[in-house]
């Protein structure tokens, strides 16, 4: 890997279809879902290739989500080994949806939320590295 850092960020807004629990809450698999995409972006960026998503060392849920809110997904490639990258994951809440003002209310937050992070390990095939 060259001396430039490799990064990937993807922003959504959490839906009434993302929502699992009662409140409207949203689970914290749908991160690590949002991970498994940012990690995608990471390995096409540097090798041209999907490759495979190894494991995840650590995963952390640290504040709830809610339908409603929007969500930024960042990931980074920290190691790069003969086939295999670690990457670094956050996911932070970056607007909040209002209903307690009323059912389109939101704020963008000055300052994002950290809701989630993890650390994994994907692959990347020999055959399969195009760059």
């Amino acid at each position: 890997m060259e001396d430039k850092k490799i990064t990937s960020t993807i922003r959504l807004r959490m839906s009434a279809k993302d929502s699992h629990y009662g409140g409207n809450l949203v689970d914290g698999a749908h991160m690590v879902h949002l991970f498994g995409d940012v990690a995608t972006e990471l390995l096409i960026k540097m090798d041209g290739d999907e490759g495979l998503f190894c494991a995840y060392d650590n995963v952390e849920f640290l504040a709830p989500i809610f339908a409603g809110d929007y969500i930024e997904a960042y990931g980074e490639i920290t190691k790069v080994g003969n086939t295999s990258r670690t990457m670094k994951f956050e996911a932070r809440k970056v607007i909040v949806s209002r209903t307690d003002i009323n059912a389109s209310a939101a704020d963008f937050l000055e300052e994002p939320i950290l809701v989630a992070k993890a650390t994994g390990t994907c692959v990347m095939p020999k055959a399969s590295k195009r760059i």
